[in-house]
């Protein structure tokens, strides 16, 4: 791989060099490789079509639940994202004890290795919002819930530069990858001052199927504003928005 420097920065194919756009800049690369047919067929590559279908199924689950998510992460995800969901998503996969390779799966993986991850690699919540809070997920009701004690914002939050207010977020998502459907229910206080006044009590209950089967998510956020001639804005476009999933049943 490498990097195009110049005024002039090309895109496509010329002879055996292919160049092409990334976030880590303009690149370019030498054509190459086993044929993918070889790949397909031959038993030496039986590894290689074993890992290929584990990848290929990480991220397929994790564009499901990041589907189910949506609504947050509009607003709260960076644009590596997607690649350490997979990632995280192939350990889970991986964390199956019962299938065979290349037929792991998330299901009887291990989901709960994705509890701690963070959508906002710029904007963490564990380093964004000190306020303890309580997370349930009660799986016979189907009551997916976290409860923040009062707390003073500008001494729990850790706001960047900029922001008068902020708002709570969450979500709570019943996932089922296999048939690749979601049931999902979000919450969210008002906008709420960024000073040193205590907050009331914040319960934020999402329901979904009472005993469920599927792996069940709870998310829980923060969304930064700023207030401009009695206008709220996003604040920066929520670039520093934290979101992360604080909770995962699986089973």
């Amino acid at each position: 791989m490498a990097r195009q420097k110049g005024i002039i920065k090309l895109k496509g194919t010329i002879g055996d060099i292919t160049f092409y756009k990334t976030q880590d800049g303009h690149l370019a690369r030498e054509k190459g490789g086993i044929d993918a047919s070889r790949i397909a067929s031959d038993p030496a590559f039986q590894r290689t079509r074993e890992n290929g279908s584990e990848f290929g199924r990480a991220g397929k689950a994790g564009k499901i639940l990041r589907t189910a998510l949506r609504a947050l992460l509009l607003n709260s995800a960076d644009g590596r994202m997607v690649s350490r969901l997979t990632q995280r998503m192939i350990q889970v996969i991986q964390a199956d004890l019962i299938s065979v390779r290349g037929l792991r799966n998330v299901i009887d993986g291990e989901a709960e290795l994705l509890a701690g991850f963070e959508f906002n690699i710029r904007g963490k919540l564990g380093t964004s919002l000190f306020a303890p809070f309580v997370a349930t997920i009660d799986r016979p009701t189907g009551v997916i819930e976290v409860t923040l004690a009062p707390f003073i914002p500008a001494n729990m939050i850790a706001a960047p530069s900029g922001t008068t207010h902020f708002k709570i977020i969450s979500a709570g998502a019943e996932v089922d990858f296999e048939a690749e459907t979601f049931v999902v229910e979000n919450s969210e206080t008002g906008i709420l001052p960024w000073d040193s006044v205590a907050t009331a009590i914040i319960t934020q209950t999402n329901t979904v199927t009472p005993a469920s089967t599927k792996p069940l998510f709870l998310a829980l956020g923060v969304e930064f504003y700023q207030q401009v001639n009695g206008q709220m804005y996003a604040l920066k476009n929520g670039a520093y928005n934290p979101l992360g999933l604080v909770q995962v049943s699986g089973l």
